[in-house]
């Protein structure tokens, strides 16, 4: 099986193409479609990536926000540094009690859009994993839901499962538009999908 998984990674198109580009991810390419298509992030914004290592989705967010913009990295695991002054960092559990203040923190408490391709490390129980990473989605939308401005965005990475709907109709009761989207770059045997909530309703009593 690893010698397969292995095969088909050098044999992915994306791989390869993130590998010529200087991508750290081929999950960049995955943003990218997505920020065509829909435009949740514009030049100017600042951004929050929850889970954002290894940083190919900052580096794809950058190419939109450019130079005037903001984006703040966070992800349990250290991220390596970016070569952009607009972009910092923050080696911290998106579980726990203390990662909205260690957020806030860091100057920065409103931010245009919030990203999440956080997932959790796959035990191979199906069940399993989509309750652990709906769990870590739940996390990501209440991190989203004190940092956004109104009218803010926020895209999140979910897996296929018992547990979807309801989450879906947690994000619809904040958000202008829900938008399901599965991005060319996803791989066609995955079972993951991405909620996009356009137009943020702000806080609720409670958040």
């Amino acid at each position: 099986m690893p010698n397969e998984w292995l095969r088909r990674r050098k044999e992915d198109q994306f791989h390869r193409l993130a590998k010529a580009r200087g991508y750290r991810s081929r999950a960049a390419f995955k943003l990218q479609q997505i920020a065509k298509r829909y435009r949740p992030i514009r030049r100017g914004d600042f951004v929050l990536d929850i889970g954002a290592a290894p940083g190919g989705w900052l580096q794809a967010a950058h190419q939109v926000v450019g130079n005037q913009g903001y984006l703040l990295g966070v992800d349990i695991e250290p991220i390596a540094k970016l070569p952009f002054e607009n972009i910092d960092t923050l080696e911290a559990d998106i579980t726990s009690e203390e990662v909205l203040f260690r957020i806030v923190s860091l100057g920065h408490n409103r931010y245009d859009v919030v990203l999440s391709d956080v997932a959790p490390n796959v035990s191979g129980v199906w069940e399993v994993d989509h309750a652990r990473q709906i769990e870590l989605a739940r996390c990501a939308f209440r991190i989203a839901c004190n940092v956004l401005k109104p009218s803010g965005n926020f895209l999140v990475k979910v897996f296929q499962g018992s547990e979807i709907n309801d989450f879906r109709n947690e994000m619809k009761a904040r958000f202008r538009v829900l938008r399901i989207v599965k991005p060319p770059a996803s791989r066609a045997e995955s079972a993951e999908l991405y909620f996009l909530g356009l137009g943020f309703l702000g806080s609720a009593e409670g958040s």
